[in-house]
């Protein structure tokens, strides 16, 4: 398949799906669907979020208690 037809049906996908969820977000039920949606999703990334800071918080934990045996190994 050529690039130029990929990027089409890219484009197409993208544009279908903005109008679907615009028609679904119009009935009450559909909004009450979508705003589920989001808020799983948002609950996901707040998830995510903190487990990349405790990482990120263990990783320079142990940078931190390694330095001073690493300064004195490079002497």
């Amino acid at each position: 398949m050529s690039a130029v037809k990929s990027f089409f049906w890219f484009v197409f996908g993208t544009l279908a799906g903005f109008v679907l969820a615009h028609l679904v977000d119009k009935d009450p039920r559909g909004h009450e669907l979508l705003a589920e949606v989001d808020a799983r999703i948002s609950e996901f990334a707040d998830r995510m979020g903190d487990a990349y800071r405790d990482q990120q918080a263990r990783l320079n934990e142990l940078i931190e208690a390694d330095a001073p045996a690493a300064a004195r190994d490079a002497d």
